[in-house]
């Protein structure tokens, strides 16, 4: 079976390199803007700032063929299964990212704490959905 994906766009970030991005959004990740290609400015009707959503990206400088990690990048901790961390190196490098909408422009969709570095592919969007 073939997968093909198409990113929508790219995370602008300030963030430049993976070693020192941090982990998780609320180390001190900081804001970022997704840049959709101008063809995908139509799906964004019914987003509104504030409204929570999930970004899924491409970790395009992960390592795939990864399959157990010290999780946190600290080394005495036990070897686990990449399937059980949120580690960015695993088979199919999807990033999952929880993230607030502050504003939407032309520009795109300036989105509070990212942990992506810039340039990251994106796959897609969606609401976070509340009970």
């Amino acid at each position: 079976m073939t997968l093909t994906l198409n990113p929508i766009g790219q995370v602008r970030s300030t963030l430049t390199d993976r070693k020192n991005a941090p982990r998780q959004p609320d180390e001190n990740a900081p804001d970022a803007w997704l840049e959709l290609d101008p063809k995908y400015r139509e799906a964004l009707l019914g987003m509104n700032p504030g409204d929570k959503i999930i970004v899924l990206t491409w970790l395009h400088e992960s390592r795939r063929e990864t399959l157990q990690v010290h999780p946190r990048r600290i080394p005495n901790a036990p070897l686990t299964g990449v399937f059980a961390t949120r580690s960015p190196d695993r088979p199919n490098p999807i990033g999952l990212h929880e993230t607030t909408v502050l504003e939407i422009t032309e520009r795109g969709i300036h989105v509070s704490a990212l942990e992506c570095i810039d340039g990251t592919p994106i796959v897609d969007i969606k609401p976070v959905l509340c009970p």
